[in-house]
Order: C-alpha cells, then sequence, then structure tokens
C-alpha cells in the first residue's frame, strides 16, 4: 500500500503548516504559540479530546474508533534549538536565535495529517491518544509527561514515535529491536591548583596541565575499561582556563558527554571517570571536584512492537526502503521515558539529502510528511483493527 490518496492530496496543507511552524520556533517548554497553533487545527479536524497545559505546554488529544478497544499512542516532539538558522529558505524562522534545526515541525506536521485523516475515517476500534511534546532538546518533556500520568490518564498501552534521518532517501524507514538511542550523561571537572606568573612554573600547582592530563586519560576509559563489542562515547568537549599568556591561573575546568547503552557500561564509565580524576589530581597536587549528571537513559526498542512497526512501513514504502535491525545511534532522545513506561518503539524516517540535524543548513523535507503521516495512520488501523 503506498501513500494514502487522501493524505496526499493533503500535502500542500501540510507543507503550509509546517513552514508556518518552522517560521516561529520555540525553545524547551515555551512552545506557546505551537501548541495553540496545534489545539486549533485538531478541534477544526474534529477529535474528540484535546487536553492542554500538560507538562506546561504540552497536549495530547484524543481520537475515538468505531468499536471498543485499547489506546495506542503517536508522540511527536513540538521544541526548536537555540541556534540561528541559515537555510535562507522563503519560510526561515523568524525568531533570532532560535530554529527548527532538527526537524521538529515536520513531526509535528506528520502527526497533524495522521490525526485529520484518522479524525474523518475512524477505521480502527479503541482510541488513538495524539501527544505533542514540549522540551525535547535537553528539557526532558517526556519525562514530565510520564511523570504528569499521560499513560494512566488516558489509558496508552502502547506507544510509537517517528524521527527523520538526513542522509537516508526520503521515506526510506529504519529501526531495531532493543535499544535504538544511547543514554546521554555529562560531566564537569572543576580543578582548583595555585596560579602565579609564566615564567616562575615552579612557584605554582598548575591546573592546566593537570587538566590536559585528565581529559587524555579519561579517554583510556573506552580503549582499556571496555570489552569489545561493548558501546560506549566518551567526548571531553570543553576546556576553559587562564587569561593572559604569562599567567598561570588558578582554575580550569573541563565537560564532555558519555554515551551508553548498557545500565553496567554506564555505571562503570561513571566509576572509572571518578577514580581517574581522583588519581590524577592527587598526581599533580591540584583539587578536582567532579559534577556527573545522568541524563535521558537509553532509548530502548520492545522487539515485537519494533518489528510490527517496521513491517507496516513496508506495506507503505515496500520492504527494500525498511531496514528493521540496523546499528543504533549514539544520540539520545526523551521517548526513552515513554519505552519505560510503555512498550512501543521509535522509528527513522529518511529526509534525503540535506544539511544534518542540528546544523545551522538544515531544513525538513517537506516530501516526507506524507509518508510518515499515511505510516502514522496505518500503524493505528493495523494495530486496532475493526
Amino acid at each position: 500500500m503506498p501513500v494514502l490518496n487522501s493524505i496526499a492530496d493533503l500535502a500542500p496543507q501540510m507543507t503550509e503548516w509546517r513552514r508556518w511552524l518552522h517560521q516561529n520556533p520555540e525553545i524547551d517548554f515555551a512552545c506557546h504559540k505551537t501548541a495553540a497553533f496545534v489545539a486549533q487545527k485538531l478541534r477544526e479536524f474534529g477529535v474528540d479530546e484535546v487536553n492542554e497545559g500538560i507538562a506546561q505546554t504540552g497536549l495530547v488529544a484524543i481520537i475515538n474508533g468505531q468499536a471498543e478497544g485499547p489506546t495506542i499512542g503517536l508522540r511527536a516532539d513540538m521544541d526548536a534549538l537555540p541556534m540561528q538558522e541559515e537555510t535562507g529558505a522563503d519560510w526561515a524562522s523568524l525568531t533570532p536565535g532560535a530554529m527548527h534545526a532538527c526537524g521538529h515541525d515536520g513531526h509535528t506536521t506528520m502527526l497533524l495529517g495522521a490525526a485529520k485523516y484518522l479524525s474523518e475515517t475512524r477505521r480502527f476500534s479503541g482510541r488513538v491518544a495524539l501527544i505533542f511534546q514540549p522540551a525535547e532538546e535537553g528539557g526532558g518533556g517526556g519525562r514530565v509527561m510520564v511523570e504528569e500520568g499521560v499513560m494512566d490518564r488516558f489509558h496508552i498501552h502502547e506507544v510509537y514515535a517517528l524521527h527523520n534521518g538526513p542522509g537516508v532517501a526520503p521515506g526510506a524507514f529504519w529501526t531495531t529491536p532493543g535499544p535504538i538511542m544511547a543514554a546521554a550523561d555529562t560531566f564537569r571537572i572543576e580543578i582548583t591548583g595555585k596560579g602565579g606568573h609564566g615564567a616562575a612554573p615552579h612557584n605554582t600547582c598548575d591546573p592546566i596541565t593537570a587538566a590536559l592530563a585528565i581529559g587524555s586519560a579519561l579517554h583510556t576509559i573506552t580503549s582499556r575499561n571496555l570489552r569489545s563489542g561493548d558501546d560506549l562515547v566518551l567526548s571531553v568537549t570543553q576546556v576553559h582556563a587562564g587569561t593572559a599568556d604569562n599567567i598561570i591561573p588558578a582554575h580550569a575546568w573541563l565537560e564532555g558527554t558519555v554515551r551508553t547503552f548498557a545500565p553496567e557500561v554506564r555505571d562503570m564509565a561513571e566509576a572509572r571517570l571518578t577514580e581517574i580524576v581522583a588519581g590524577q589530581a592527587a598526581s599533580f597536587g591540584v583539587q578536582a571536584v567532579v559534577n556527573y549528571d545522568r541524563g535521558y537513559p537509553p532509548t530502548v526498542n520492545h522487539p515485537a512492537q519494533a518489528q510490527f512497526a517496521a513491517d507496516v512501513a513496508a506495506e507503505i514504502v515496500g520492504q527494500s526502503n525498511v531496514a528493521p535491525d540496523r546499528r543504533p545511534e549514539m544520540v539520545a532522545e526523551d521517548f526513552a521515558y515513554m519505552l519505560e513506561a510503555r512498550p512501543g518503539a521509535y522509528l527513522f524516517i529518511g529526509n534525503g539529502d540535506s544539511a544534518g540535524l542540528h546544523h545551522p543548513g538544515y531544513d525538513f523535507n517537506d516530501a516526507i510528511a506524507p509518508v510518515g503521516a499515511s505510516f502514522l495512520t496505518r500503524l493505528v488501523e493495523t494495530a486496532q483493527p475493526l
């Protein structure tokens, strides 16, 4: 089954919605205009409920089917990123310092397209819960929505989400059973030594030398503490110290990220990082304080739901355009919290030859919106047939 005809006919409207959203990006939990736009469209479509103010600006809409049955959840993220757009598109961001550089405008549009179709046809049993979530980009809006009880309140028994993927053929799908994205932790190491004149280092306790040694030693966690085949990425991404060429400062600090899939690898990485910092600090005679923050957990697909979703995608685009067991990504997603709460799956849909995610030249490919909306629609109709 290709793209549904009525959704294909909706493509011009979906493009209009998406480009309005792209021009009006909002960050973190402050998705006020976005949520109002979504709520207005949903009411125009004739959904049965629009529940607003969840996780501040999130909302959940309900569409009832034609027979009794369970409730399936479909989630789209709505927030943008704090960066300046450089696409030069006619529909470029009108908000300085904010940009839809991850395609959440497209994700919201695909779910709106599915909502319009499902509210008109209702060829399914039970209910569908349309989850429009703020603050995916670091704010943990998915966690907040789960903590505020959306799964229990709306009796959701399974939940699914879709994300675009640059560099892959437009409309091609991929997913995998088990972990599909990593846990994302951050660390900050504050180093205190004794400053002084750059020409008299023997009178100082140099925090820069210690910082460089610590940064180098941390990378041995991956090369010397990890069993081959286990997945771990540790990157030192910031090093800050000093104010002038002839001053050895008293303070320095490093920051970075740790990405893992397995809980035991995550525990090991944190423990070894703390031990290495303590040992290196002692060897250089400085003091070092580690602040280690555990962020999003790994996004773990439930195998049965991942296979089911891949089969539905194959109905839309053909089996040759679906990869059901692709290697996981080391990026992170707060849909992880929803998959901890309920069975479900996360999939990617190819965005074509576009700039990468979180790049100032990125733009969502409007041509894939009807494909994604058709997939979400068929997911509901296949999971909960009449």
